[in-house]
């Protein structure tokens, strides 16, 4: 009975003092407040006071006293503790506390594995011989989901038609993966932004900013864009622990006005290539929002391979082949589809497309998918050409600008360019005469540094639709002979 009382009174001192504890942390964090007006020497001889009262009261505190406590907060808790000052760093970072953490979170899972069973085997000397952290960060990276057998797998389920996995988005969401970007000015200053929101399709991913804060576009230099994977901790945002990938980067200067630009009456859009497209105010150079096309192809892969699974964005080299003199030139399937956030206007899959040597021209090879002499796919155009934008205050629609997304694959169904890209509908001229398609001639074109798609369209008047009658998919040479292993 006795004991029974000892022990009851040890868990009231131990709640009392992590009360206290807590008291202290909380005092410790918050902003301090704006105190009378008083004399100097008062306010520094009380402020000298509280410190060494603060200091004396954690000196006089047993170590174990303090491992005690911290043992009673959540992880979250005791994650941002780590925040407080270097000694209650090195507190927080404990691998016993964490390694508790884990064990529970594995037991939740059912997943305690033969490396559980030896450390536990080992007891808490195994433990501790790690190096100090590892256990909390195997227990983040528990936490967050970070199984890739998991998420692989469900990867490997692949559409069709548009042959892009199909369930790109439910990984997405279910690792709660988002995109930021990071400019930097002349002096080196960077200003980084939360994405706003993001809309997905079976063939890439479009993300937006729109936030009103942006640096002014003439003193900036570059902008990049990370993947970020958060870890779901109980804890204020901006401390959330977390593992950031960079996927692109870009510099920023006046000439990119070449590449693609069109406006509606307020807004107008620069593409600056690999997927970013600024948004400005109309007869200004003040950005309004940011738009980014992410393409499907290993999306998942690239906004994580820097922390977790390093992988290159380049795809797999082809196997050589020594026999077939046109390796390389033939057996190619294509899938492109034309779209903005909200739905498609066109898609089409074309295979055994080809190129024989002789067409082979100004470092390009070109991949003929329709032709104006045999237009046998009717591919048309589903409504009207047209983007939607939108910002925290105001939205819109430039017409005559859409989205492309292209995604070619070798003879081996390997992926072998992909893309996704911002283009424009332009008048073409009427060089040649179609009795069945008596409208206006347009034409939408794509172009990087690995080739470029041409498509020609007619319009049907009486009916305002139109028609694809001419698309060309244009490969850089030196691609090809990069991934053949060939020398065309």
């Amino acid at each position: 009975m006795l004991f029974r009382i000892i022990l009851a009174l040890m868990r009231l001192h131990c709640r009392a003092l992590l009360d206290r504890f807590s008291v202290f942390v909380f005092n410790f964090l918050r902003k301090p407040r704006k105190a009378a007006l008083q004399h100097p020497s008062v306010h520094r001889m009380t402020s000298k006071r509280r410190e060494k009262t603060c200091e004396n009261s954690l000196e006089r505190m047993p170590l174990e006293i303090i491992l005690r406590i911290l043992s009673y907060l959540d992880t979250g808790s005791l994650f941002c503790i780590s925040f407080v000052n270097k000694y209650f760093h090195e507190l927080s970072n404990s691998n016993a506390m964490w390694y508790q953490f884990y064990i529970r979170e594995c037991t939740k899972k059912k997943k305690a594995g033969q490396q559980d069973q030896m450390i536990h085997a080992l007891g808490m000397v195994g433990v501790q011989e790690r190096p100090r952290g590892y256990w909390r960060n195997t227990f983040f990276k528990e936490i967050a989901g970070l199984n890739l057998n998991k998420w692989r797998t469900k990867l490997r389920r692949i559409d069709p038609f548009s042959g892009m996995p199909r369930h790109t988005e439910e990984v997405i969401r279910s690792l709660c993966i988002t995109w930021e970007i990071t400019v930097t000015d002349g002096r080196g200053r960077q200003s980084t932004f939360e994405q706003s929101h993001a809309s997905f399709s079976s063939t890439a991913v479009f993300v937006f900013w729109g936030t009103v804060s942006w640096p002014p576009f003439n003193q900036l230099t570059s902008l990049e864009l990370r993947g970020v994977l958060r870890v779901p901790l109980n804890c204020p945002a901006p401390y959330r622990p977390g593992w950031k990938s960079v996927m692109s980067k870009v510099k920023l200067q006046r000439e990119h006005s070449e590449l693609l630009c069109v406006s509606d009456k307020i807004v107008k859009m620069l593409y600056v290539g690999q997927g970013i497209t600024l948004g400005f105010w109309k007869d200004q150079w003040e950005i309004a929002f940011v738009m980014v096309n992410l393409h499907n192809h290993r999306l998942v892969d690239r906004s994580l391979h820097a922390s977790i699974s390093p992988c290159t964005a380049d795809g797999v080299c082809a196997l050589f082949d020594d026999v077939d003199p046109e390796y390389g030139l033939h057996g190619y399937t294509a899938y492109i589809e034309l779209h903005n956030t909200v739905r498609v206007i066109m898609s089409g899959r074309f295979s055994q497309l080809f190129c024989r040597r002789d067409q082979i021209s100004n470092g390009y090879l070109p991949l003929e998918v329709i032709s104006e002499n045999n237009i046998s796919p009717n591919i048309h155009l589903v409504g009207d050409v047209s983007l939607p934008w939108r910002t925290e205050a105001l939205h819109g629609t430039v017409k005559d600008c859409c989205m492309i997304s292209l995604t070619v694959w070798d003879e081996a169904k390997q992926p072998f360019w992909w893309v996704s890209a911002p283009v424009v509908m332009t008048k073409a001229s009427q060089d040649t005469v179609s009795y069945d398609l008596d409208g206006g001639s347009f034409s939408i074109l794509y172009q990087d540094s690995e080739g470029r798609v041409e498509m020609r369209l007619k319009q049907m008047e009486y009916k305002e639709q139109y028609f694809v009658v001419n698309l060309v998919i244009y490969i850089a040479v030196a691609k090809v002979n990069k991934h053949f292993g060939r020398d065309y």
